[in-house]
């Protein structure tokens, strides 16, 4: 299994900036695509953004509609990192983030196709 450590969550006010950085371990970093969801209180789990496997620097992207133009998903293979890059961001936008990974192949929106996670990043945004 997939060991998967998140960091740069925070509080931060709308408008602002963050770049939340998910390191994982345990397999090739680079055969492995990767997923970001979202909870917010009270609510289900969501997708907000992936990013496939590389061979050389050939990649995919995906987002959900309300991120699009405003979060980047992106990885680096020499670090085994993923991150996603959250700008201009809104109140609506808080939520615990979590990077996944051991993507099972299908819908790489639905987080069942996912097999592990992380532990989560508290991102706040105040008004």
């Amino acid at each position: 299994q997939v060991q998967l450590v998140e960091s740069g969550g925070g509080l931060v006010q709308a408008g602002g900036s963050l770049r939340l950085s998910c390191t994982a371990s345990g397999r090739t970093f680079s055969s492995m695509s990767m997923g970001w969801f979202r909870q917010a209180p009270g609510k289900e789990r969501e997708f907000v953004a992936a990013i496939s496997w590389s061979r050389g620097r050939t990649y995919y992207t995906d987002y959900t509609d309300s991120v699009k133009g405003r979060f980047t998903v992106s990885r680096d293979n020499a670090r085994n990192t993923a991150y996603l890059q959250m700008n201009s961001l809104k109140p609506e936008d808080t939520a615990v983030y979590f990077c996944a990974a051991d993507f099972a192949g299908g819908n790489i929106r639905s987080e069942a196709n996912f097999g592990s996670w992380g532990q989560g990043t508290q991102v706040t945004v105040s008004s």
